[in-house]
């Protein structure tokens, strides 16, 4: 692994080209963020029911699992930037779907392609700063990766209401998420490309691991050399012991993220709250959790990984299964405002842990292929959780479906503390 020292200015120069590496996430972010909460009532318009706009919904998070191992297939052999040309330029096709979709399939099939697109745009900067960030602050800058799309996800549904408030019209975010993704593919194909400007340590495999490179100190820019390309699923075979291990672990942490954004709604209906008070409590939510991501990268520079994936799975598990407890108490609905704050410090502590630690246990020299396994296994963790919270909740009750994914979390907690030592050494 290149030694933090030996790329002095690899700071002062992320931040100069901070709108080339962060804008194009920031504004796919934007768009999708201003989309998907009326990807419900946009079905609803072509006749959907309330479940089958649900699926129409939940395509996005399909195409996103889906799209990961592809992207990294893509990014291993034309590189992050012509991946993400070639993915808003797909994407747009998913927007022209969404505006002329004459039925629930294409509409269900437009979202999909957006959802993959979405897949290729995170693995890509994903890869990008795994080959190039110096480990001295990698997590911080990944930390701010994962911020860059926590800000859309949070400006983008404000953005969304202040559209149709002026348009009257639904589809009005729509057309701004094509404005986005057009904006997008300016900026990627007229502005300087990082991965020329950004030098990248060479190089070399070890004999004792794939993973473990030796910098030999000479900068190179474009392309990393890379003696043999091993393909995505020899790469998956290859590192099956990180990936059923640390990689299961970090889907637990997706999954307990996921499920925030269910449980949390669903928690104040069950409760009687009313509308608004929910949408407030699930706002200040989101804002506390914005507020801190930073947070986590900081910790995770200085301190180690393990001291940000712990406390923040450990917050989260715990309020999960306090919140259980509270469904039928006097003062319910504000047992519901405090635990939901404390779900959204430690979703916000969490920030960057995903990206940090799958760069971390990528090979070095090529991360595309593993970083696409990687990402596909914590975005099933994430797709999984709503599905388990609705099932439980049918067959049980809200509570114990609220306490199954506190254990997850304590679950993973536990596998965090087992197999970050292991396989994510401090290295200073």
């Amino acid at each position: 692994m290149p030694d933090p020292a030996s790329a002095p200015g690899m700071g002062p120069m992320l931040w100069r080209l901070a709108p080339m590496i962060y804008g194009p996430t920031v504004l796919f972010a934007l768009g999708e963020g201003a989309v998907v909460p009326l990807l419900p009532v946009i079905a609803a318009q072509l006749g959907a029911d309330v479940p089958t706009a649900a699926l129409v919904a939940s395509a996005l998070v399909v195409g996103q699992l889906c799209g990961n191992i592809p992207a990294g297939w893509a990014v291993s052999r034309i590189g992050e930037r012509m991946t993400m040309i070639v993915g808003g330029v797909l994407a747009l096709g998913g927007v022209a779907g969404m505006l002329f979709a004459p039925s629930l399939p294409v509409l269900a099939a437009a979202v999909f392609l957006i959802g993959f697109c979405a897949a290729a745009f995170g693995l890509a900067r994903h890869s990008f700063m795994t080959t190039r960030v110096p480990i001295a602050y990698r997590a911080r800058a990944l930390s701010l990766l994962g911020g860059t799309f926590r800000l859309g996800m949070f400006v983008g549904p404000f953005l969304a209401a202040a559209l149709i408030a002026i348009f009257g019209d639904e589809n009005s975010t729509v057309w701004f998420f094509g404005a986005c993704l057009l904006a997008t593919i300016a900026l990627l194909v007229f502005g300087p490309d990082p991965e020329d400007a950004v030098p990248v340590p060479r190089v070399r495999r070890s004999s004792g691991d794939s993973r473990l490179a030796e910098d030999t100190g000479e900068p190179v820019t474009g392309s990393i050399p890379v003696p043999e390309r091993v393909g995505v699923f020899r790469t998956m075979w290859r590192f099956r012991g990180v990936l059923s291990r640390l990689g299961l672990a970090a889907a637990s942490l997706s999954a307990v993220r996921s499920a925030r954004q269910v449980v949390l709604p669903l928690w104040g209906v069950s409760i009687g709250l009313d509308a608004q008070t929910i949408a407030l409590v699930v706002g200040i939510s989101g804002a506390i959790d914005f507020a801190h991501f930073y947070a986590s990268g900081q910790v995770m520079d200085r301190f180690g990984r393990l001291w940000a994936a712990l406390p923040a799975m450990v917050l989260m598990g715990s309020g999960f299964l306090a919140l259980a407890f509270t469904h039928d108490l006097s003062q319910a609905a504000m047992w519901f405002a405090l635990f939901a704050a404390v779900l959204g410090v430690g979703n916000g502590l969490s920030s960057g842990i995903l990206l940090t630690l799958g760069a971390d246990v990528a090979p070095q020299d090529d991360p595309a292929a593993f970083l696409g396994s990687w990402r596909t296994l914590t975005d099933a963790g994430g797709a999984i959780a709503p599905l388990l919270v609705s099932a439980v909740a049918a067959v049980v009750s809200l509570s114990v479906a609220t306490g199954v994914i506190g254990v997850i979390g304590l679950a993973g907690a536990a596998g965090f503390i087992r197999w970050v030592p292991r396989f994510v050494p401090r290295t200073r």
